[in-house]
This record gives C-alpha cells, sequence and structure tokens, in this order.
C-alpha cells in the first residue's frame, strides 16, 4: 500500500471540512502532549475553536500558546492480497496543523465567529447570544504556522493516478 502528500490545497480544505471535529495536542506540563477533541471552523485561512472560559487546556495555553491540529477522515481497510498481513492497511486521509492560539475577547467578534462555527453545523438558523454567554465561552484563533496533508492506504494504481 502506498501513501501520498496532498500539496493540493482544494484537497487539503476537503479534508479539514469532511470532519466534523478535530484532536488539538498542546505541550503538556508533564512532558506528554496533552490532546482533546474539539469543533472548529476553517475560515479564511484560520481555525476557530471555542471552549469553557477555565480548564487544563487554557492553563497549558497560558504558558505556551503552540498547538497542533489533527484531522482524519476514513477508516476503510484495504488489502493488495487478502491474505498477506503486510499488503493490509486503513485508507484515511489526514491533515495536521501547527500554529500558535490565540483569543477573541471582543463581544461582537466572539459573536460573528460563534455564527460562523453554528452555521457549519446548523446551517439556515440565526442565533440570540446573551451578554453572559457570551462572556462565559472562550474563542480561539488558530494561525497555521504550517499544513501538512496525506493519504494513506493508496493501491499502487491509485497512487500512480494521483502523483502525477
Amino acid at each position: 500500500m502506498k501513501s501520498i502528500e496532498y500539496k493540493s490545497g482544494e484537497k487539503i480544505n476537503q479534508i479539514i471540512n469532511d470532519c466534523p471535529f478535530c484532536v488539538a495536542s498542546v505541550n503538556g506540563e508533564d512532558g506528554f502532549p496533552y490532546s482533546f477533541p474539539m469543533n472548529f471552523v476553517y475560515h479564511d485561512g484560520k481555525f476557530y475553536l471555542h471552549s469553557a472560559p477555565e480548564g487544563t487546556h487554557l492553563s497549558l495555553l497560558e504558558k505556551n500558546n503552540r498547538i497542533v491540529l489533527s484531522f482524519v477522515n476514513g477508516s476503510e481497510l484495504v488489502f493488495q492480497h487478502d491474505r498477506v498481513a503486510c499488503s493490509h492497511s486503513m485508507r484515511s486521509d489526514s491533515v495536521i496543523v501547527k500554529g500558535l492560539v490565540s483569543f477573541i475577547d471582543d463581544m461582537e467578534a466572539k459573536k460573528e465567529i460563534l455564527n460562523i462555527l453554528m452555521k457549519r453545523f446548523v446551517p439556515g438558523k440565526d442565533f440570540l447570544y446573551s451578554v453572559p454567554s457570551l462572556m462565559n465561552v472562550k474563542v480561539w484563533v488558530i494561525e497555521p504556522q504550517s499544513i501538512t496533508a496525506k493519504g494513506v492506504g493508496l493501491t499502487y494504481d491509485e497512487f500512480k493516478s494521483l502523483s502525477k
């Protein structure tokens, strides 16, 4: 089975937007990465997430605002030969984003981003936000420093057609 690195921005955007959530990883105090699932929206080249206004992830980000976002879709078992173990693979596409987190404090800007996020999951509706609810949400913005993407579990013929 073959792997390919995707360079096309269109393909990368498709992989990202096909994922309902990402896994965010930050530097943990104990030397281990600290990872957690998050809903997100990718808009105008930036990633937006939201969370409660406090928690372990936010404490860690106060010390170091570097973050990695992982996106994976697909989980089809594929093989070249059904009796050869090493010819089996899980077909999937993935994107890894490295970036820096900052937070949006302005209430109007929070509303705008929350509306963009909500329209991703609940299209066609308008939403209302009270001041207490806006104060009780942390809106994150991640500026990507690098984005890499790959597909794994490709047959040789798929690999040849994609690497042209």
